[in-house]
């Protein structure tokens, strides 16, 4: 009667126990996927955070929030002390760019000094419980007296691929969509040389976002 007893009592634990999972998952399914955009001035400016949510939701079949942490000014030393905040926001996807400013001459920054700072960025972030997923990326090019001082902005665009590959990240290069534009179309859509009209970033940012968080997604 006892052993009877026990493997009943077992047995109940056994019930409650998957049916937490399966309540976890049915919660964890439910709740909003949370992105933190994580940059510059071409975050923090950009214009281009809602449509992201929007075609998130399209693809992934659930509501979307998109944080964003970023300064204008801001290069990957700032980012290093800012990382903590990113962690804190327990987010699913970390979308990163710090490398228009520290490709910046005036910034004094040599593209190894950047690695070494998006290798400790890049392991802050993975320390989160869960880890998120990190999305490097390369943006749009410079132009005019902004593009002057950073003449050598695709090698440090080109250290994003590098660590991603090497820390099995996931790499998005905006620059084959930006290079389609006329250098007329170039102009207009960074009327300052470097900060895009936030409707140009949305229109070449966003699906390149979209296709490679969701490869099976299509607009």
């Amino acid at each position: 009667m006892r052993k009877i007893l026990n493997l009943l009592c077992n047995l109940h634990l056994l019930i409650v126990f998957v049916m937490m999972l399966v309540s976890e998952a049915t919660l964890a399914k439910d709740a909003p996927l949370r992105v933190v955009a994580f940059g510059t001035s071409l975050t923090a400016r950009g214009g281009w955070q809602d449509a992201l949510a929007q075609t998130l939701e399209r693809c992934g079949g659930r509501a979307v929030t998109v944080e964003t942490i970023a300064r204008v000014g801001a290069s990957s030393r700032w980012a290093l002390e800012a990382v903590a905040d990113v962690v804190a926001q327990r987010p699913d996807i970390v979308l990163v760019e710090f490398a228009v400013n520290d490709a910046a001459l005036n910034r004094f920054m040599l593209p190894s000094t950047s690695e070494s700072n998006l290798r400790r960025i890049v392991a802050v972030l993975q320390s989160g419980s869960p880890p998120p997923r990190i999305v490097l990326m390369a943006m749009n090019p410079v132009i005019g007296l902004r593009g002057i001082i950073r003449p050598f902005l695709d090698r440090y665009y080109d250290i994003n691929a590098r660590v991603a590959e090497s820390e099995g990240l996931m790499f998005v290069d905006h620059r084959p969509a930006w290079k389609k534009l006329s250098l007329s179309e170039l102009a207009s859509a960074l009327p300052d040389g470097s900060h895009p009209r936030p409707e140009t970033a949305s229109r070449l940012i966003v699906p390149a976002l979209g296709a490679a968080l969701f490869p099976d997604c299509r607009e």
